[in-house]
């Protein structure tokens, strides 16, 4: 084992060092601190203890320079804009046609850019996905318009199919590609393969175990591994199905899906020897929802994920509301910091479950996380739960964009970017009149709202449901 040793400076700061270096910084003691083997020479060993403390420090250090890495979705610039506020390290966005939601992303070239420039300028990161799984009409589209988004400078794409990384690779060899969950990475020697191709970071497939994360950190240390932890979850494998096309002609790998996994179903049973005598199979009086899986929320497991190796966290959501990406941006940054100061106790994680239990959601499961999925991993009916409610965002002063019914008198807490805070609604404006009730109406509805505190404008309002 060796050393590189550098003469340093008193001032300086930085000094060359090995990853025998940082094995030394895991050992305590080091072999040289017993008894028996110091005996043997005094002087070399003095030199051995002071490189000891240089190592320790460097080791330190390395550790808080591999940050991991909050990722949120971002339905359109002003969502990717919440959630760049409210905490996210990094937001993915794209262009609808290329994305797996492109329903509810609404990106073009100028939204792009403009979101991109946004987050640069608070030194973070965009990642556009490109991934669809392309048949043949969409590559000459897809090849100018790759080209486009990469004069733009994004930090990363996001691509599931291995011919849209070959065109990436061509067009765009400057741009760090993330290989998505789409392409269903499971196992070690796929991760290999994808760090001999160049690929920066895969992005695991959903049904991993923990103790599989931890094997393929080990076996391929140098490529960044980045999980979902939180959000809804497709009941196929890696999102691979075709009952939206099968039922509705909508294709689901294209971005397309009309979700029939969600859908309530009637379920019969019929014995063989008595053809057309059915016995109705129900969960409730709606029906069966045999497919509907439950959301995933790995918020009390963050610490396990980054000991395994983990760069990434990733909250799934682009349809999803700015009081969805503020709150989950909150609670998982909130998670990070605790942990990075070994803090991260189970009174700390409870009390981030209950917030997150705040947002609207299926019941939470760990998915694959802890070996197989429970039984009872679907989720009864179509409707998430919903305790608290959205029911505005702070547009300019005490001007509010109205999404829910807001009282007079209501007690309300307020998501900022520092945090949560409780407050009530003294008084409702609109149009220069006062009211005690305002409702949504048409889209844009906004109203004056005044509070007890002034809050800075994106903060999110919510109250309790009278449920």
């Amino acid at each position: 084992m060796t050393f590189k040793i550098a003469v340093t400076m008193p001032n300086s700061f930085l000094r060359p060092f090995t990853a025998s270096h940082l094995l030394y910084s895991v050992l305590d003691p080091p072999p040289w601190k017993t008894e028996k083997v110091r005996r043997s020479n005094t002087n070399i060993y003095f030199l051995l203890d002071i490189l000891y403390i240089d190592v320790k420090f460097f080791g330190i250090i390395a550790k808080l320079m591999n940050k991991t890495e909050l990722v949120l979705p971002g339905g359109d610039y002003n969502r990717a804009r919440i959630a760049l506020d409210f905490g996210a390290d990094a937001v993915y966005v794209g262009l609808n046609k290329y994305s797996l939601r492109k329903g509810e992303v609404r990106y073009n070239l100028e939204e792009l850019e403009r979101t991109i420039q946004y987050a640069h300028s608070l030194k973070k990161k965009i990642y556009v996905t490109f991934n669809i799984f392309a048949h043949n009409k969409h590559l000459k589209t897809l090849k100018a318009d790759m080209e486009k988004v990469a004069n733009l400078s994004p930090d990363a794409f996001i691509i599931a199919d291995i011919g849209v990384i070959n065109i990436a690779r061509k067009i765009a060899p400057q741009i760090p590609i993330h290989v998505s969950t789409q392409a269903n990475t499971t196992n070690l020697e796929t991760v290999k393969f994808y760090q001999e191709l160049g690929i920066k970071r895969v992005v695991l497939a959903r049904e991993l175990t923990l103790k599989e994360i931890t094997e393929i950190h080990k076996a391929v240390p140098k490529i960044e591994l980045e999980v979902f932890v939180h959000g809804s979850m497709c009941i196929s494998y890696s999102g691979r199905c075709l009952l939206s096309n099968y039922m509705t002609g909508r294709q689901a790998n294209l971005g397309d899906c009309a979700q029939p996994c969600r859908w309530n179903y009637n379920v019969y049973l019929e014995e063989k020897q008595r053809p057309n005598e059915f016995f109705k199979i129900e969960e409730s009086n709606e029906g069966t929802n045999i497919m509907s899986s439950k959301d995933i929320c790995l918020i009390e497991h963050i610490d396990k994920l980054e000991r395994a190796g983990v760069t990434g966290l990733k909250v799934e959501g682009r349809n999803k509301t700015e009081y969805y990406l503020a709150a989950t941006a909150l609670a998982y940054k909130k998670a990070l910091e605790l942990s990075k100061k070994n803090s991260y106790t189970t009174n700390e994680k409870k009390k981030l479950k209950r917030e997150l239990q705040k947002i609207a959601h299926r019941d939470y499961t760990t998915g694959f996380i802890y070996e197989k999925a429970n039984k009872g991993g679907t989720y009864q009916g179509r409707s998430p739960i919903c305790n608290w409610e959205y029911i505005g965002i702070i547009i300019k002063d005490s001007q509010v964009i109205v999404k829910n019914k807001i009282s007079k008198g209501a007690l309300v807490e307020l998501l900022t970017p520092d945090g949560i805070k409780k407050d009530e609604i003294l008084k409702i404006v609109v149009n220069d009149k006062e009211t005690n009730v305002i409702s949504p109406g048409r889209n844009g509805q906004t109203a004056k709202i005044l509070l007890k505190n002034k809050y800075p404008v994106g903060t999110i309002l919510r109250t309790e449901t009278s449920s």
